[in-house]
């Protein structure tokens, strides 16, 4: 059964200059290793749909996803539509700037589909969860890198 997952990191800047970046979902390539494109359809908000292409270095697949939560300064998130997962950036304000919160939340599992293909094509559930993780502490790290700048 897939896990939770959660990464975070502290950002020297007001929430409303790290939503600027956040929020943009067409910047995500940017920052996450594992998304190449994802392309908004219309503008961003609870509803919007995106059409999204990923790759874990080896494989590459296309996704679909849905905003499910839009909260400016405060929070975003996206349900993909083929495995069911919810992912999120959340914003909380501290004394120094904002401690910006990555999760993947599994609220019903995956798909069949979705857990046939990670087992298959990409080493298992550790495996790919392991790379996860990875790769949202890069994606935080990025983005730090980039509004702070």
């Amino acid at each position: 059964m897939p896990k939770n997952l959660e990464a975070s990191i502290d950002i020297a800047a007001p929430p409303e200059q790290v939503w600027n970046v956040v929020s943009n979902l067409k910047r995500m390539p940017e920052f996450s290793p594992q998304t190449l494109r994802m392309q908004p359809i219309g503008k961003i908000r609870t509803g919007t749909w995106t059409i999204n292409f990923n790759t874990d270095g080896k494989a590459y697949w296309p996704t679909t996803a849905r905003v499910v939560r839009f909260e400016p300064n405060k929070a975003i998130a996206f349900k993909v539509n083929e495995n069911r997962t919810i992912w999120s950036f959340t914003l909380e304000p501290t004394a120094t700037g904002t401690r910006l919160v990555q999760r993947r939340d599994c609220p019903n599992g995956t798909t069949w589909f979705s857990r046939t293909s990670i087992e298959k094509a990409m080493g298992g559930e550790a495996r790919f969860e392991e790379l996860l993780v990875t790769g949202m502490n890069e994606t935080l790290g990025r983005i730090k890198a980039v509004v702070e700048k």
